[in-house]
């Protein structure tokens, strides 16, 4: 079909134009499995738009999508296939991601992709016999469990966001093998590249804001929002520290106070993953403000401010007095679509003022360490109970139930 050959060459073209594509076998596999095939009820112009496509839904929700091909792209990028590899990708979709990496590792590697859900399990059966595409195994299977008929593993590489690091997958990788997931970081998600070393310690290769749809099953994500009573709010927390409490949120969400002046101007990117993330390392009260509907009830239009429009706010901890609050918020001269805008620190309740200017603190060392967002965090990963103490100074530790994440940035504040 000459229409839709051009459009995903026009897609392969702005992909790599915009360096999201970097390798030839990248791009090879971009352009040569046809998109469209794996999104049948889509036109070709959308079927090759640079947009995710949500492709389940389960009460309203959305349990499964087509990922936006600039965040395959790069997910492919930091996965680093070669020919030959064994691959266990969890969370099959629409199969085409499963296209892409049975392309690239040839006929001498194996692609295998476990899906909870058996209806997309079949759907990506179809898709990918449309394609014409061999090498890939479907499972119908939790995917928190991985694979272990077909292990070891060169790579594994998770669709869906994690709120932890397995140890199945941990166990079902090859010695010097990489695990690729969007994993849940403080509210921020991260999709990390993770080389399993000979000690058993999971490093970092690279690191990516994303977003994706949670995985389900015995993985399933335990930091579920609290929405906040007189708000249309939601509150994000920690699941790993005492954190504000909702209630004492909403009280002071009640006692609005003055606005303190922000010297820089700041993106979404650096309100979520850039400074967003740097004070969720650096300060236990840190929290995020969601939008659950169009009119959240605040005087200030601080919405949207980062992904799933939202904000990053300091609050007291739970049972802490008094209560108060200092979040990020708009200024006045946002324009819509600009990359970075005014924002000011908007204070809250009695301990407001106080959090506000530990708030400003923390964006001063911030800046002073030049602006680090996700690219720049370098990680770690430890089983669970094997975290060796004291840590080096300006460490951050991220405890979860199976591991440990010791996340490290030069200038990061030794707490």
């Amino acid at each position: 079909m000459v229409a839709a050959d051009r459009a995903r060459a026009r897609m392969v073209d702005a992909l790599r134009d915009a360096g999201r594509i970097r390798s030839p076998a990248v791009e090879d596999a971009f352009r040569a499995v046809p998109r469209h095939l794996f999104l049948p009820g889509l036109s070709i112009d959308d079927a090759y738009a640079d947009e995710a496509v949500a492709v389940q839904f389960a009460e309203g929700v959305a349990t499964s999508s087509a990922s936006q091909p600039s965040m395959m792209a790069i997910m492919l990028e930091q996965l680093d296939l070669r020919p030959g590899h064994r691959v266990l990708e969890i969370g099959a979709g629409t199969g085409y991601n499963a296209a892409l990496m049975a392309r690239i590792v040839g006929p001498t590697g194996a692609v295998t992709a476990v899906d909870i859900d058996e209806d997309l399990i079949a759907g990506a059966a179809v898709h990918l016999a449309d394609a014409g595409v061999t090498g890939v195994g479907l499972v119908v299977g939790d995917g928190a469990l991985g694979h272990p008929p077909l292990a070891p593993y060169d790579r594994i590489v998770l669709t869906v966001g994690s709120s932890d690091i397995r140890p199945e997958w941990v166990a079902q990788l090859a010695p010097g093998g990489r695990l690729l997931l969007p994993l849940a970081v403080r509210g921020s998600q991260l999709s990390t590249a993770l080389d399993l070393g000979p000690d058993g310690v999971l490093r970092s290769d690279s690191v990516r804001s994303c977003a994706f749809i949670r995985l389900r099953g015995l993985g399933a994500s335990t930091d579920v929002a609290a929405r906040l009573d007189g708000f249309r709010l939601m509150l994000q927390v920690a699941e790993d520290g005492p954190g504000p409490d909702a209630a004492e949120v909403a009280a002071a969400l009640a006692c609005p106070g003055g606005l303190l002046p922000v010297p820089v101007r700041l993106g979404s990117a650096d309100v979520w993953d850039g400074f967003g993330l740097w004070l969720a390392l650096t300060e236990v009260g840190t929290c995020r403000l969601l939008a659950s509907d169009a009119e959240t009830g605040l005087p200030d239009d601080l919405l949207p401010l980062g992904p799933g429009r939202g904000t990053i706010a300091l609050a007291t901890v739970r049972g802490e007095q008094p209560s108060g609050l200092a979040m990020v918020v708009a200024g006045p001269d946002r324009a819509e679509g600009s990359r970075a805008s005014s924002v000011g620190v908007r204070v809250y309740g009695a301990a407001g003022p106080v959090l506000g200017v530990r708030m400003l603190t923390a964006l001063e060392r911030w800046l002073t360490a030049g602006r680090p967002g996700a690219a720049e965090w370098q990680m770690a990963a430890v089983p669970a109970g094997a975290l060796r103490e004291p840590l080096p100074p300006g460490v951050a530790v991220v405890r979860k139930e199976h591991c440990c994440l010791l996340l490290d940035m030069p200038g990061l504040p030794t707490k």
